[in-house]
């Protein structure tokens, strides 16, 4: 198995390098720094490093390093969580002797020497729990550490085991996973605490969102309104779920104006949203999904797209 695979490279090399993608979630980072600690723990002898951009309200998760350009020369390269090269923080993950893809969205863009692509699990937290669970004979061990990071990743991932993704399986892992030693409720608060200036936004966001005939619903966040709040377009990632419960709605949209893009999240309770999100440089789940437009005008394009796509979805 592919696993099984991935378990004999890292013991073959000695120096591994970890990333995952930029505007990283709680699957990124648990999934990065949760197999980074797994193989510390592991093999104490290896040098193991984590790389990628700092978002300050995932760093009570993990820290990045610095490494080197020449530490890639002899380095396993591993990319966790992300579908696209594009996507991958760090860019030097070319520059490694051997590449590894493990990743559980669609796989849209194949890359690496070796690749293992699940698109049944909850989350690529989800697969670094069972390569331990297949690597455990061949020399792998867990501690408490790796099992915080990797149960906040799947926590993440599921929307607090919410989502469909949550299979048997999800909550078999979480059930062996809440057996080590970590503060469940202490990550929970870190997870989904929010700043008072966020807690603004998110009225501002519950009383300017538009809903269609059709289900569809969007929010438009210029620049003009993030400086209002003094809140960063990172953060609004925090308030994209926020309307999921709202009667009436199938689908919706967050648009974010940055410096140079309007960065567009969509999210869904049953209609799919990643094939339009892949029209507009972009791609995810069926479920939930991001892209980006250059302008406003281009943001009119993606709703009248969600909406044909709201309007064809027939309820089971």
């Amino acid at each position: 198995m592919k696993n099984k695979e991935i378990v004999k490279k890292i013991k073959q090399y000695q120096t591994i390098i970890i990333h995952r993608h930029v505007r990283p979630d709680p699957d990124a980072f648990g999934s990065q720094a949760g197999l980074g600690e797994m193989i510390k723990h592991s093999f104490p002898d290896k040098n193991v490093y984590l790389v990628g951009d700092e978002d300050p309200s995932l760093s009570f998760l993990a820290q990045m390093d610095s490494v080197p350009d020449e530490l890639f020369e002899s380095a396993l390269v591993i990319v966790c969580d992300t579908a696209n090269q594009a996507r991958i923080a760090d860019q030097r993950y070319k520059n490694g002797k051997e590449l590894i893809k493990i990743d559980h969205h669609p796989n849209v863009d194949p890359y690496g020497d070796l690749s293992w692509v699940e698109t049944t699990a909850s989350s690529t937290s989800e697969m670094i729990y069972e390569l331990y669970l297949e690597g455990k004979e061949m020399g792998f061990a867990f501690n408490d550490k790796a099992a915080r990071l990797i149960y906040a990743g799947i926590v993440g991932d599921t929307g607090r085991f919410l989502f469909p993704s949550a299979t048997k399986r999800t909550f078999q892992y979480a059930s062996e996973l809440v057996v080590y030693d970590f503060d469940r409720p202490k990550l929970y608060t870190a997870l989904y605490n929010t700043k008072p200036n966020v807690a603004r936004l998110k009225g501002y966001i519950l009383q300017h969102f538009k809903i269609s005939q059709a289900g569809f619903c969007n929010v438009k966040i210029s620049k003009q309104t993030l400086e209002e709040f003094d809140v960063t377009s990172l953060e609004t990632s925090q308030l994209v779920g926020i309307l999921g419960d709202m009667e009436g709605i199938k689908a919706w949209a967050f648009f974010v104006e940055e410096d140079d893009l309007i960065r567009v999240r969509l999210r869904s309770k049953g209609p799919v949203v990643n094939e339009v999100a892949a029209k507009y440089n972009g791609g995810g789940h069926p479920m939930a999904a991001g892209a980006s437009v250059e302008n406003w005008e281009e943001t009119e394009y993606v709703i009248a797209d969600m909406e044909q796509v709201c309007a064809e979805y027939k309820e089971e």
